[in-house]
């Protein structure tokens, strides 16, 4: 097995049937199960990746994984370069403490609420990491490479990015896969489900702003559970909150207005996989030892992202790389690469 089994590029209409096998395995809204849908989110991502779209912060980007030996996409995951606009705001409740005291009973309390905020110039945001579990543990850390890749682009396009970056993270639920928050707050609000909820509100918030409380939520009101859920994160998500955390991510009291889920956010220029994330110019000469530091190698050509793991030697300042690779990457020596040296 060599790195050059797997290639991340962006997303093709081809890709379309792979995709939505994918979005069968995990409910994310920002790749919904519905194959109209899809359609119209790869033909955006190939339209942003072209330029076709020139406000470059109403563009999204999707990246799938490919196994080259069977030309199937096995992962992807995605950059929204603006998640909150004057049309459709970014929504969040913000966490707070107050505090209330009697002098009567001399008696107080330090109170949790939630209060129901909107940004109208929302930040970058990332998601939609998936990828085929038979494909997870992978030596060659498969998941790790679909989600640093979106750094590298950053630093590659950074003024196609806001300056703060967004993660939601998925929460706790159910054992019936409900959201405990939602359950005891929204669906007592609006009559709706969680996912019809959160699908709505992508196009249409109104209903959040008509059919929600204006001022605080006490959280003592609410069920124990669904206290104890607001801003916690699943088992499954865990390890990548930690990832999160060891690249310059924090959890800043935002949580999700419908699961409860938190918002990690980091400062674009301060994430370290940017700052690490360096740009080369191509040796022609392949590269050939396959030991030594290893390395995301990614390139950006004709509208098309490209990115691969492999091994690296810096040459004269330019960057010697497997011809395997520079057949894939379709490297002739000479053109811009972008390196993001990676931890063994």
């Amino acid at each position: 097995m060599i790195d050059a089994d797997f290639l991340i590029r962006s997303v093709r209409e081809s890709d379309l049937e792979d995709l939505e096998r994918l979005s069968e395995l995990v409910y994310f809204i920002n790749l919904p199960s519905n194959r109209d849908l899809l359609k119209e989110k790869i033909r955006k991502s190939v339209d942003s990746f072209n330029g076709q779209i020139q406000d470059k912060f109403e563009r999204e980007y999707i990246f799938v994984l490919v196994d080259q030996k069977s030309s199937r996409v096995i992962g992807t995951s995605m950059i929204i370069a603006r998640h909150g606009s004057p049309d459709i705001p970014h929504m969040y409740f913000e966490l707070k403490e107050k505090q209330k005291y009697s002098e009567t009973i001399h008696a107080g309390f330090i109170h949790k609420v939630l209060s129901l905020k909107f940004d109208s110039d929302g930040p970058t945001e990332i998601g939609g990491l998936v990828i085929d579990p038979s494909y997870r543990g992978h030596k060659l850390k498969l998941g790790r490479i679909l989600s640093f890749c979106r750094f590298s682009f950053m630093k590659m396009k950074r003024r196609w990015f806001k300056d703060r970056v967004l993660s939601e993270l998925m929460p706790p639920l159910s054992e019936s896969g409900e959201s405990l928050l939602w359950e005891a707050l929204g669906r007592r609000f609006t009559n709706l489900s969680y996912q019809d909820a959160d699908l709505l509100s992508r196009k249409n918030k109104e209903f959040i702003t008509s059919l929600f409380p204006k001022g605080d939520i006490y959280t003592v009101l609410l069920s124990g559970e669904a206290r104890d859920a607001i801003g916690k994160v699943g088992p499954d998500t865990e390890p990548v909150k930690h990832m999160l955390e060891k690249i310059g991510f924090k959890w800043r009291e935002h949580i999700d207005p419908f699961d409860g889920g938190p918002h990690y956010w980091a400062d674009t220029d301060k994430i370290t996989l940017v700052n690490h994330t360096k740009k080369y110019h191509a040796h022609r000469d392949a590269l050939k030892s396959r030991t030594g530091e290893r390395a995301l190698v990614s390139i950006f050509k004709d509208g098309e992202f490209r990115c691969m793991q492999s091994p690296f030697e810096l040459t004269r300042g330019k960057v010697q790389l497997p011809k395997a690779v520079l057949e894939l990457m379709e490297l002739t020596g000479s053109e811009e690469v972008f390196l993001l040296p990676l931890e063994s």
